[in-house]
């Protein structure tokens, strides 16, 4: 799944590339791809048609569009074009994105031949040559329309108003985070991994940031202390934004921002999909261990687990 390194790229893509355009159809090629939108494909087409493209905005891993009510298309964030044209959003809709495990939201020019799992297309009003493309392989993610919690500065669509800001949102509140990590009595991977805890960290980031920190991914939340977790988040945002500096993490082709670039940041790994390997620190072999449905990767040497009561 992609995390919020990767959702970020994404989105400065959209931001650079169709925030600010008027839609002038909407195609919906795989039914799957708008399950989300109850009222169905033909409502989801005919209710963004004409609409403006507010600027893409990121919680966590998810990804939206605000929309306003149509108006001549902005212009593009190209260099040499001419200065952007930002429109105040006032529609109180959102187009929320969600990725899933392949999905990949491209700006192709409007001659490209179509992804061989091509799944919505939005083309715009304007000469610009350019569409959105929402691929998905796997068709586990899709695009959906929502109205947006009255008031937010965001344009929050309602349907994520329960998920807690990011590490790397101005307004994340650090003190809060502590309190409620240490009322949550569970461990701190389970913990990072919480949305409504604190968004945008999966299971690759969490064993990045875990390793970088010396700690368990089972050492209890209730041990905490203040700079303990001051330390933590720091990590956190440090391999985060080490991420976007390259790109994300790519491990396949599916992993990719607006142009189809794969990101190369699997490359710095310290911990994850490292097993038998090294330890960067102290050399012991990485170790593996399931967990949750899923993988936790670390030192057994610099990350020793919690006694036993």
């Amino acid at each position: 799944m992609p995390e919020l390194p990767e959702v970020e790229v994404v989105r400065r893509g959209l931001e650079r590339w169709v925030s600010g355009r008027t839609i002038d159809a909407v195609e919906v090629r795989h039914p799957r791809a708008i399950r989300r939108h109850t009222a169905g494909a033909a409502d989801f087409a005919a209710r963004l048609e004409g609409l403006r493209l507010g600027t893409a905005r990121r919680r966590g891993k998810y990804l939206w569009l605000p929309v306003t009510g149509g108006g001549s298309a902005a212009q593009t964030a190209a260099e040499g074009i001419g200065p952007r044209v930002t429109p105040s959003v006032t529609h109180g809709l959102a187009i929320l994105a969600h990725l899933g495990m392949s999905g990949q939201l491209l700006v192709q020019p409007q001659e490209a031949p179509d992804e061989k799992h091509l799944r919505i297309r939005l083309r715009f009003a304007d000469d610009l040559g350019t569409e959105l493309r929402f691929v998905d392989q796997r068709t586990f993610g899709g695009l959906s329309l929502h109205d947006t919690v009255p008031g937010d500065a965001d344009h929050l669509p309602d349907v994520i108003a329960h998920i807690a800001r990011d590490p790397l949102d101005p307004a994340f509140d650090d003190a809060a985070f502590h309190t409620a990590l240490r009322r949550r009595r569970t461990t701190i991977k389970r913990a990072l991994l919480d949305q409504s805890l604190i968004s945008g960290v999966g299971n690759i980031y969490a064993d990045e940031a875990l390793w970088r920190s010396k700690l368990h991914y089972d050492r209890p939340t209730a041990t905490f202390t203040r700079p303990r977790t001051a330390e933590l988040l720091g990590h956190v945002r440090d391999v985060m934004n080490a991420a976007l500096a390259v790109g994300g993490t790519s491990f396949d082709s599916l992993y990719v921002n607006v142009n189809g670039e794969s990101g190369y940041f699997d490359r710095s790994l310290d911990a994850y999909g490292r097993e038998d390997e090294p330890c960067r620190r102290c050399g012991t072999p990485i170790r593996r261990r399931p967990w949750m449905n899923r993988s936790s990767y670390f030192c057994p040497r610099c990350q020793r687990p919690p006694r036993a009561d």
